[in-house]
Order: C-alpha cells, then sequence, then structure tokens
C-alpha cells in the first residue's frame, strides 16, 4: 500500500496530537494532585473517545485509525491519574 504525502503528514499530526497529553499528566503526578481537572469533564471525553474507537478500528482511513489508537491509549493515563490523584471525594466543586 503506498500513502500519498498527505496521508503521512495526517499519520504524523494523528501520533503528534495525542502526545500533548503528557504535560497535563506530568503536571498531575508532579503535584499529586488532579483538583483543577475536572472529572467529569476528563471521564466525559474518555466515554467518547471510547465510543468512537470502533469506528477508528474498523477504518480502511490509516490516519483515522492511528489517531484513534493513540488518543485512546494517550487519554485513558490521563484518566488513570486524574482519578488516581483526585483528594477527597469524586466529585466536582
Amino acid at each position: 500500500m503506498t500513502y500519498s504525502i498527505l496521508e503521512k503528514i495526517g499519520v504524523v499530526a494523528a501520533v503528534i496530537l495525542p502526545l500533548f497529553n503528557i504535560p497535563l499528566i506530568t503536571k498531575i503526578v508532579q503535584r499529586r494532585s488532579s483538583k483543577d481537572i475536572s472529572l467529569s469533564w476528563a471521564l466525559g471525553v474518555w466515554i467518547c473517545f471510547l465510543f468512537m474507537l470502533p469506528s477508528g478500528l474498523n477504518t480502511e482511513d490509516i490516519v483515522w485509525k492511528i489517531f484513534n489508537i493513540a488518543n485512546i491509549t494517550m487519554f485513558s493515563v490521563v484518566v488513570f491519574f486524574t482519578v488516581k490523584y483526585r483528594k477527597g471525594d469524586l466529585g466536582d466543586r
């Protein structure tokens, strides 16, 4: 299978974009707190990504497939650390 230059650029972007979650993860871990992150936002976004995953896995579009896999992986780490470092109750204030 050969890919056009636009598809190659798309694949690179699909991998890089989810990596922008790393500074957020680092901030949460260093501070050992996720109080400044809305739990409902994090879980809501993660659930939406989870619902999009079957489409990403079943598509022939390599950019969409790679983006979905990279995004659900990285954002799952965000949600994990958001929940892990949530102090007190799990509700947003």
